[in-house]
């Protein structure tokens, strides 16, 4: 059953027989893993390096070339000139099956790096009591709790939701966080992307909070049909490799052809059968370019590791041939080209438009409008951040928050530090009505706390009627207002 999006949230409890308020029991939840398996991606059998590698002699040159390095090590036991022509062809397709081998390898991390885009640890309500388990212990009808920074652990469909907003660009490509309400949604042929009361494994929660019955699992959900399109998509030849195997056909035909009648010409003329045959098995075995297959593997090589400093996994080297034949590339989704982040590139204080030159450490000092501004910008922001342990900085949380906080580290105002200096005591989140959010931190003003709001340009102006230029808070004027639309529409 996939339309779980068009039902109230009681139907769908009943017919996954659970309890919205208490969840499933520890015996139910049990049954049910038996009965459906762990909620992980499951992946065929992997090939072994042996496998991978005898399968790098299957095209028609190769084999051709190895009938060549037969012949010819025959021509060279009965010359007496040894075998090393044949040690030469049979190095070269050895290395390159291990060239080919080894790529197809390394590629096979691509499914385990979508398995590991899964949170390890799930919070769920099973008999009124909330519990942190196993992601893969997750079974259809567990009630999830999700918070900002959660990983959504399977198919959920939302039984509640408070300002809720998920990341879900590994899913859509959309690079906005979407935001979700637990409300039925009507239709039967609703677009993954446009199913706000439902929440997809991988996807990530940046603001707000909730609740949602597991409803799929594993390879069920929508990530796990993608995984199982990945696994069972079948194998084509490339354009480079239909036309290696059509020349190792025509060489191999023409050689044969040329040297017959080369063959039959000399017997006809008196020469000795033997010496004739070994004559024209020597022109053949000359005939084929024992090179070409090695040459044509180092160059999609060579390819593969470009590929590799982009980013890009590349699964067997005749793809990077592929990929280079494709003179149009359509994607109708921002974040599929994207990096699904932002960053601060401009500022506008004091009436002034400052642009940010981040080629250049943030050495100058900030002014005490910008660095007030700056404060404002990350006290009043729910997106996290983490200092890693190699000293770099890891972001979660909504992409226009975790942007300022970037721009706060940039230069060294780092929201957790701020935090403890100035403790938030109260907060408005943010809503569609208001479209602005609001926290109270406790500052070291006369007043001791200050109220640091942010939200639509328009929803800001209309609260305000003080402005700070230079250190002076002055009444705001038609011109100030004036130059502040103009400077956020160039901007924008």
């Amino acid at each position: 059953m996939n339309d779980f999006y068009n039902r109230e949230i009681d139907e769908v409890i009943s017919i996954l027989n659970t309890d919205k308020t208490s969840g499933l029991t520890n015996d139910e939840a049990d049954r049910r893993l038996e009965e459906t398996g762990y909620n992980q991606l499951t992946e065929k059998r992997r090939k072994s390096f042996t496998l991978m590698l005898l399968e790098q002699f299957k095209s028609f040159m190769i084999i051709v070339l190895l009938i060549a390095a037969i012949i010819s090590g025959v021509v060279g036991l009965y010359h007496n000139e040894g075998l090393l022509d044949t040690f030469i062809i049979l190095g070269i397709l050895v290395i390159n099956a291990f060239i080919g081998a080894f790529q197809e390898r390394k590629a096979e991390s691509s499914l385990e790096a979508l398995k590991n885009m899964a949170a390890p640890m799930t919070r769920v309500l099973r008999e009124g009591i909330i519990h942190e388990i196993h992601t893969r212990e997750l079974v259809p009808g567990d009630i999830v709790i999700l918070d900002t920074g959660s990983v959504i652990p399977a198919d959920l469909r939302l039984t509640e939701t408070v300002n809720l907003k998920i990341q879900e660009a590994s899913l859509t490509g959309e690079s906005a966080p979407v935001e979700k309400t637990c409300e039925s949604m009507e239709g039967n042929d609703i677009g993954i992307g446009d199913r706000r009361n439902m929440a997809f494994s991988t996807g990530m929660v940046t603001y707000g909070r909730g609740r949602g019955v597991v409803v799929k699992t594993g390879m069920q959900t929508e990530v796990g049909r993608i995984a199982g399109m990945l696994q069972d998509a079948p194998e084509t030849e490339t354009p480079m490799s239909r036309r290696l195997n059509h020349l190792g056909k025509v060489l191999g035909i023409a050689a044969l052809v040329i040297c017959g009648l080369i063959f039959l010409v000399g017997v006809l003329y008196g020469n000795s059968v033997l010496a004739m045959f070994m004559t024209a098995v020597s022109l053949a075995v000359a005939a084929i370019p024992e090179g070409l297959p090695a040459v044509s593997t180092i160059v999609l090589a060579i390819g593969v590791q470009r590929m590799v400093k982009r980013h890009a996994i590349i699964r067997t080297l005749p793809s990077v041939e592929t990929l280079g034949s494709a003179t149009i590339i359509c994607s109708d989704k921002t974040g599929t080209l994207t990096q699904n982040k932002m960053t601060v590139v401009a500022s506008f204080v004091n009436h002034r438009k400052d642009i940010i030159d981040r080629t250049m450490p943030a050495a100058a000092e900030l002014s005490e409008e910008e660095r007030r501004l700056l404060m404002v910008s990350v006290l009043c922001a729910d997106a996290r951040l983490c200092v890693m342990s190699d000293g770099t900085v890891d972001y979660s949380g909504d992409p226009t928050e975790t942007a300022l906080l970037e721009f706060g580290v940039f230069y060294g105002l780092y929201k957790d530090k701020l935090e403890n200096q100035f403790p938030r005591v109260a907060e408005i989140p943010f809503d569609s009505e208001r479209k602005r959010m609001s926290t109270v931190n406790r500052m070291p003003e006369a007043t001791g706390i200050r109220v640091n709001v942010k939200g639509g340009l328009e929803e800001i102006l209309s609260i305000c009627d003080r402005i700070i230029l230079n250190g002076e808070i002055k009444a705001i004027t038609d011109h100030d207002i004036d130059l502040i639309r103009k400077n956020n529409d160039e901007m924008a």
